[in-house]
């Protein structure tokens, strides 16, 4: 681990202030005012929620508290664009710029739980479809607990959207963005009230996105005897595409008496997408003939759902305090697509349709119980938990050429029904031993149950985990700033629906080793990690914190593709399925600085706030050969450095940040490896305040935009494939005006 980083992480921040210079002015004080002795004043008296880092510091687990203000600061289109900037968060997946798959601690694909107001996020949503204007805050934790549960190995983000009344809210944001040439407008609302006993707080966002991407692949593949070129193809995509969206959601609470309120939480999502693309492919070899010249194709899709939570909660005669909560949702989608092939003569030689609808309706139930005792120094909780999802999903691929028509997939209409049913009791407690120390134990016990029914018959799957869960918290000096924590958690991670259904899923073009088929393993088991946190942290008068950590997971079970030849209806091709292969460990180093610039420098210093974090990992895979047998998509290290800076005299605040990803390279088997470029991504902001009521913020994403690159390599004993796929790298401009009506 590369600990020396950490003594050269103030020295970045300290280069960025001494290049900022401000005027420092003070404004004049305004003449007291005289109030006739008759006139009497309303009085208005507001509760006002603990800080965000009053909350983290409160907390016995690891936990970092995001709330509104740094939501909004740089004026992001996504959620998934706010929590890049985060301590400990990687994006992955998709082009510096446009989101992505949001990873802790480099680790994604199931091992970072993401939750929507404490529950698993509805099928079909994802975070770069939220938009920040709906979320009140993010919490991010870096380790499982008894409540929020174990399927946490990396951590969990917790989305929380937008909450109880704490001020009468009326805004309107107007947004404009323009990426590659493409406009895309975005209007959001807020509402917040109380009426007497009832308060509501909705919010709801209109999105139309316009999207253009160029992509660049080339597959080469070589003899190892002689180095004879076997294959080298050329192929090259453009697409334009557009999405027309409308979130709305909201919270409406009853307040039924002393300690009793009552909630009920809607959420809605309706959108519309379309995409066309055009495809060129060429050989690069002279006596090879590619499979087709150019390819064209058109879809869309349609996506609505629907989602009803209630939470009940009051307190009881002895004591007790019970919180119940119930929700359903319920999502359709429908896409379908046709994609014609033609040769070098515009002559159609395949033509695939595809056309796909889907159903998906989830039911939950839960419950707490929990009671503080006599002498305030224990805090015990019980729970239950029991989520019910049901998807029908029926997908029809056709494909016609020379030699006539034939189904993929499965049959014409193939029809799968899946069902899991989750359950789970915990049980915790929270004890304040004395006011240096508090502890947190839990125990949690987790059963998951899916069964599948498709034309190759059903398939069942159980699995069930006990998770013992320890964090420690430890204030050196009574009321001091400084803290200690500790945390000792067992976690898994369960295979996903799609890895367990053994339905296959055949690959769009050549079937190679480094584009295979895809199907699932009903086998499969879920993977256990036992975990250890270690962490510092410094609390400055400000509200700023400096912190260091480390961590350690070991992990069994792990799960990860395998690609083999497979014989299917009498034909050998490139099967890829999910194993578990053995064994791994991670850990790594977390640094974390966030303060003002005269905290740490002079009184005087320029009025800068300043926020810097630095994650260095390291992981091995112990059935697989090194080097770089690291976990899946893990990077060496990822790095944030941003600030603000309020212009004195001026009602102008200008900030930008600097998210920073190197590139690496994975040994996923003995036969494959894959690469990834560095991953830079430069934004910056200015917000001009014209009024308490108004202001206009111009932000930018992705300066100096570097292109997305990787590859693919499979070796076999007698050839190598190499597979490298380019995105060119784009700026985004978006121009937002903020009003309160």
């Amino acid at each position: 681990m590369r600990t020396h980083t950490a003594l050269t992480l103030p020295f970045p921040m300290l280069l960025l202030a001494s290049v900022v210079q401000a005027q420092t002015a003070t404004p004049p004080a305004e003449p007291p005012s005289t109030v006739p002795a008759t006139t009497l004043e309303r009085v208005e008296i507001r509760r006002t929620a603990p800080s965000d880092t009053v909350q983290r510091q409160q907390s016995t687990a690891a936990k970092t508290v995001v709330g509104r203000e740094e939501i909004e600061r740089m004026g992001d289109a996504s959620v998934a664009d706010v929590l890049k900037r985060l301590p400990g968060v990687t994006l992955g997946g998709g082009r510096p710029g446009r989101g992505g798959d949001v990873r802790l601690r480099g680790l994604g694909s199931g091992y970072t739980q993401i939750l929507l107001n404490g529950e698993r996020m509805p099928y079909g949503m994802s975070l770069d479809t939220l938009t920040p204007d709906q979320v009140e805050r993010i919490e991010i934790t870096r380790g499982p607990s008894a409540e929020t549960g174990a399927q946490a190995i990396a951590g969990t983000i917790n989305i929380v959207l937008r909450e109880s009344v704490r001020q009468r809210l009326n805004n309107v944001h107007l947004r404009l963005g323009h990426d590659d040439g493409r406009w895309s407008p975005n209007l959001s609302w807020t509402r917040a009230d109380q009426i007497d006993t009832f308060s509501y707080n909705l919010a709801a966002n209109l999105h139309d996105g316009r999207d253009r991407d160029h992509t660049e692949a080339r597959t080469e593949e070589t003899r190892l005897a002689d180095g004879t070129t076997l294959r080298d193809e050329r192929r090259t995509t453009d697409e334009v595409s557009r999405r027309q969206a409308l979130h709305a959601g909201g919270r409406m609470q009853w307040r039924l008496g002393a300690g009793e309120t009552f909630a009920l939480m809607p959420f809605v999502i309706l959108s519309e997408s379309s995409s066309q693309s055009v495809q060129t492919l060429q050989s690069l070899t002279p006596t090879a003939v590619p499979d087709y010249a150019t390819a064209d194709q058109a879809g869309t899709g349609r996506f609505a759902l629907g989602r009803l939570n209630a939470q009940w909660q009051t307190r009881l005669d002895s004591g007790l305090r019970l919180e119940l909560k119930a929700g359903g949702s319920l999502s359709r989608s429908a896409g379908d697509s046709v994609r014609t092939e033609r040769d070098g003569s515009d002559t159609a030689l395949r033509r695939l349709d595809d056309d796909r609808t889907g159903k998906d309706r989830g039911l939950s139930t839960g419950g707490k119980l929990s009671r503080t005792a006599d002498d305030g120094a224990h805090l015990l909780s019980l729970g239950w938990e029991a989520e019910h999802n049901q998807r029908e999903e029926t997908r029809t691929t056709l494909e016609t050429s020379a030699t006539g028509m034939r189904a993929l997939n499965g049959e014409v209409g193939d029809t799968l029904q899946a069902r899991t049913l989750r359950t789970a009791l915990w049980a915790q407690d929270e004890w304040t031993v004395t006011p240096q120390w508090s502890l947190q134990g839990g125990l949690r016990w987790e059963a998951l149950d899916t069964t599948s029914d498709a034309a190759d018959g059903r398939l069942g799957s159980r699995s069930s985990v006990l998770t013992p869960l320890f964090h420690a918290a430890w204030k050196p000096v009574e009321g001091g700033k400084d803290q200690v924590r500790l945390s000792l958690t067992r976690s898994y991670r369960a295979p996903t629906l799609a890895n367990l259904i053994a339905r296959r899923s055949e690959a769009t073009g050549t079937n190679l080793e480094t584009n295979p088929d895809r199907a699932g393993n009903p086998q499969l088991r879920p993977e256990l990690a036992t975990g250890l946190d270690l962490a510092f942290e410094h609390y400055l008068p400000a509200g700023g914190v400096l912190s260091i950590g480390v961590f350690e997971r070991r992990i069994d079970q792990l799960i990860r593709s395998r690609t083999t030849l497979e014989t299917v209806d009498g034909v050998s091709r490139w099967v890829s399925r999910p194993q578990n292969i053995g064994d791994a460990v991670t850990r790594g180093v977390e640094l974390e600085a966030k303060f003002r610039l005269s905290e740490v420098v002079a009184e005087d210093a320029p009025p800068l706030e300043v926020r810097a974090n630095l994650s260095a990992f390291r992981s091995r895979v112990t059935s697989v050969s090194g080097p770089d047998n690291r976990l899946d998509k893990q990077p060496d290290w990822s790095a944030n450095l941003g600030g603000d800076w309020r212009v004195r005299g001026l009602p102008l605040v200008l900030g930008a940040s600097l998210n920073f990803t190197p590139g690496y390279t994975i040994q996923l088997s003995d036969s494959q490896r894959n690469t990834v470029d560095t991953r830079r991504v430069i934004d910056a902001y200015a917000l001009w305040t014209f009024s308490p009521a108004l202001q206009l913020r111009l932000s930018a994403s992705n300066l100096q935009p570097l292109d997305n690159v990787s590859s693919a390599t499979v070796t076999t004993a007698d050839t190598r494939q190499v597979a490298t796929t380019s995105n060119p790298g784009t700026t985004a401009w978006a121009l937002r005006l903020e009003m309160k009506l």
